[in-house]
């Protein structure tokens, strides 16, 4: 079955966070156990909702400062970025606001940025933090904290050892669910490939929804309707997560 919609997912984070074994972990139900810094790679999964495939562009990318210059190639044409950190990790929790914001910023201004925690099985592993005495847990309370002050529209936590990664369902359905509801412009689907005409032209036809996203919004200064990911003050993302949480296990997903 052909996929009828694209989404460009890049991941991006400080290097040994978790990123490849979170991507190989949705896409394959399998755990490397072997660590290998990536320089570039990518995945695909395709997920179907409603009878419509969806499919996900997984885009991996290197953390380490080595590849500063060549991984923003990668960020051109993204649909969205989870920015991972790892949860006994404080030094990545850290970069979050002090690196990578200011990267995703600058190479894909606009672009949303959903945050995720990794490694959630070791958090409350006694054991682990006996053999490993520097390192630091990151509380959902913190992760939530962050959040708030990068101006993320979710917070997921995840492990992938104990194939927890289900982000990627939930960002699939959310993107789905918020062009249903009409209260933002239609999602860019391989809006890469679309002449310049075809592009005016959608979005001459996705006017009306961003107008009636607007006067829902006139109240509240804080949300951008007509952006991706962003939702007028009356919908706010947490009732979208737990509307797509009830059918998330439904979807049949195909690798």
């Amino acid at each position: 079955m052909s996929a009828s919609r694209f989404i460009k997912c890049v991941t991006v984070g400080d290097g040994a966070v978790g990123k490849t074994c979170m991507l190989i972990s949705y896409t394959s139900n399998t755990f490397p156990t072997d660590y290998v810094p990536t320089v570039f790679d990518n995945f695909s999964a395709n997920v179907v909702v409603d009878g419509s495939t969806v499919n996900l562009g997984l885009w991996d990318t290197a953390g380490q400062e080595d590849y500063n210059r060549l991984r923003p190639l990668s960020y051109r044409g993204a649909d969205v970025f989870l920015l991972a950190f790892s949860l006994i990790s404080k030094a990545s929790y850290e970069n979050v606001a002090k690196k990578w914001i200011p990267e995703l910023r600058h190479y894909a201004p606009g672009v949303p940025i959903i945050l995720v925690g990794t490694k959630l099985d070791l958090r409350d592993d006694k054991q682990f933090f006996i053999d490993h005495p520097g390192a630091v847990p990151i509380s959902t309370a913190q992760g939530e904290e962050l959040k708030k002050l990068i101006g993320a529209p979710a917070y997921i936590e995840c492990s992938s050892k104990t194939q927890q990664v289900y982000m990627f369902h939930l960002f699939v359905l959310y993107m789905i669910l918020m062009s249903r509801q009409s209260l933002m412009r239609p999602l860019r689907w391989c809006s890469s490939h679309l002449s310049k005409r075809r592009k005016r032209e959608r979005y001459k036809r996705a006017a009306p929804y961003c107008d009636q996203g607007k006067n829902r919004s006139a109240k509240s200064t804080s949300h951008s309707p007509c952006s991706l990911f962003s939702l007028p003050c009356a919908f706010p993302l947490f009732l979208a997560l737990e509307e797509a949480t009830t059918s998330v296990y439904s979807l049949n997903c195909q690798y």
